[in-house]
């Protein structure tokens, strides 16, 4: 690889500045992984098709996998390891509350997505919460126990109380 075909970006990463040179053709999603070790967002398709390594660009869930790291200038990222800090996130929880996760290879994306769904729409009904994870597939919960998880995160992060699922 010639310097010439490598590009400095800075960027933050779960709240940390990062500062490296990235192969320009550098997905997002292998430069989380590999460059900077952050193995929680997962690539399935490697089109943009199953949601598994959606990650939060700018606030904005999006697919790592299609968008290159050398475009990140200046952005911030947010993967599923910044969800947590000294304790799991409500999200998290709840997924694991609700049992919505079987294999486990798609939560990281769902959790992305519903962190924001529930960044933007703090009280979200069933129907919004099935829109917003439209985009995310899974081939082994059957989604019933990620709604009611993610409405259980949004009820715990916004103080509703007595709603149904």
């Amino acid at each position: 690889m010639q310097a010439e075909d490598r590009i400095r970006i800075n960027l933050t990463v779960n709240g940390s500045s990062v500062s490296q040179q990235v192969e320009a053709r550098r997905t997002l999603a292998d430069f989380l992984r590999y460059d900077l070790g952050l193995t929680g967002t997962h690539t399935g398709c490697e089109q943009g098709a199953c949601g598994a390594c959606t990650v939060l660009l700018d606030g904005v869930a999006v697919r790592s996998c299609l968008i290159f790291a050398s475009q990140l200038d200046g952005a911030a990222v947010e993967t599923v390891e910044g969800l947590a800090n000294e304790s799991l996130h409500p999200l998290q929880e709840a997924f694991h509350r609700h049992h919505a996760l079987q294999c486990g290879y798609c939560t990281p994306g769902f959790l992305m997505a519903a962190k924001e769904l529930l960044t933007v729409n703090p009280d979200p009904s069933e129907t919004e919460i099935r829109q917003a994870l439209s985009g995310q597939i899974c081939r082994c919960t059957g989604y019933e126990n990620i709604v009611q998880a993610v409405r259980e995160a949004a009820d715990t992060l916004h103080g509703a109380k007595g709603r149904d699922a």
